[in-house]
């Protein structure tokens, strides 16, 4: 309800809260089955005597025998860069402030701090990525939160039989959708729809595993279909900035542009109010809002990656978050094509490059996780294989994909990353 007592988008009765009460069980569901996979992954290291280590904040060197964790997209590599930002990034946070679960009671996203608004609309502005005039903003727990919320307001609630959530393979795993609206239907390729046509599309770009860059594959002019665009990745120091995204639904996160996986926020970007206004009510009906606090954090953390490439009164010497993370991140890039090269074990897709309006050059891609391919004769499960040698990723069939094929996290600190390239380059 908003502060006039109007209700915030789709009815509540019957079937829409149940529907939003049930999506809260399931992200609860899907929390203890990360949880259980990972000690699944402890359990199995545990069996092959194998020493765990991780070093701590200051990046100190893991033990020999640690088996490292690259399964989850943890990004913990900017960790350097915010240590050296130091108190510049810090934010204060009174006792008395945000009390209330408003923040403009009139507003379409009530909930939605004035800071955090302001501060995600210039850093789109800033770099270019994606039209942030003209578009409703809500926020939302990390886009988990935010994915349910636009697949609820796209669902069509005239029919029996939930709609169709599909993405090509290799696709991010998203399979665990229990509503009465929606049902996972796996890879957009193979999809040749139900109710009449009508699918919900995932379109990650860049794609989550594998960097490629996406287009809808079910075209919604055609009335097959409707997109919701993941954007998580379309930032700078991952891939070139061709052109500024215009889609109707638009997905970003703190984690992948700031690398505060932990601050747990993300936001939409939404052309129509309508859809916007149903967002914000399973969000109100799941979490009741977002954390105040988070928000503010955001807001402070956007401010200090904004002011460093705006003129100002500052000395020059401001730390670039884009260009460390870049740097950073091609260093790596080229560190694990030397170790795959040297193997001659496993390969990499073939790197993208593209001219980019942020940085006015041309420069590759360089993804958050490497889509790697093993072509060692008797190995069928990649990830199982790399277990072998201490190192846990995410195998491909849980991506629709194969299982010769695993996904490593590429955002981790520099102990870990370089644990990796050694132990790559000694298989053979």
């Amino acid at each position: 309800m908003d502060g006039g007592g109007k209700e915030l988008g789709r009815p509540a009765p019957s079937g829409g809260g149940v529907a939003v009460w049930t999506l809260v069980v399931s992200n609860l569901a899907y929390l203890v089955f990360l949880l259980c996979q990972y000690h699944i992954n402890r359990r199995r290291c545990d069996k092959s005597s194998v020493t765990r280590g991780r070093p701590d904040a200051k990046g100190d060197a893991l033990s020999p025998d640690a088996v490292i964790n690259l399964e989850f997209g943890d990004p913990t590599m900017y960790e350097a860069f915010w240590r050296e930002a130091g108190e510049r990034a810090a934010a204060v946070i009174p006792g008395w402030w945000g009390m209330s679960y408003f923040s403009n009671a009139g507003g379409l996203c009530w909930y939605l701090e004035p800071e955090l608004e302001r501060e995600v609309r210039r850093v789109h502005r800033l770099v270019g990525n994606a039209m942030a005039d003209g578009y409703h903003l809500v926020v939302g727990t990390g886009t988990t939160q935010l994915f349910q919320a636009a697949m609820y307001a796209l669902a069509p609630t005239s029919t029996d039989r939930p709609v169709g959530v599909v993405s090509p393979a290799p696709y991010y795993s998203t399979d665990l959708l229990l509503s009465g609206y929606y049902r996972w239907a796996g890879d957009a390729n193979a999809f040749h729809g139900d109710h009449g046509g009508e699918n919900i599309e995932l379109v990650v770009s860049p794609n989550n595993p594998d960097g490629a860059i996406r287009e809808a594959v079910l075209s919604s002019d055609s009335g097959k279909g409707k997109a919701i665009h993941d954007l998580v990745y379309y930032w700078p120091q991952y891939t070139p900035i061709t052109s500024p995204a215009a889609h109707d639904i638009m997905l970003f996160t703190m984690s992948k542009l700031s690398g505060h996986g932990g601050t747990r926020l993300g936001w939409a970007l939404v052309k129509d109010s309508d859809v916007a206004k149903k967002m914000v009510y399973f969000v109100y009906g799941s979490t009741i809002g977002v954390s105040k606090d988070s928000q503010l954090r955001a807001a402070k953390i956007l401010g200090v990656v904004s002011d460093a490439y705006e003129p100002g009164p500052g000395d020059g010497t401001q730390l670039r978050l884009f260009d460390f993370a870049r740097r950073r991140t091609g260093e790596r890039w080229r560190a694990l094509h030397a170790a795959v090269a040297a193997t001659g074990t496993f390969s990499l897709p073939d790197e993208i490059t593209g001219y980019c309006n942020f940085t006015k050059q041309t420069v590759a891609a360089y993804p958050a996780f490497a889509w790697l391919r093993c072509y060692k004769d008797g190995v069928e499960d990649c990830a199982e294989f790399l277990r072998g040698h201490g190192i846990v990723a995410r195998g491909g069939e849980q991506f629709g994909g194969d299982a010769r094929c695993v996904r490593v996290n590429m955002m981790d600190r520099d102990a870990v990353f370089n644990v990796l390239i050694q132990r790559l380059s000694s298989i053979t």
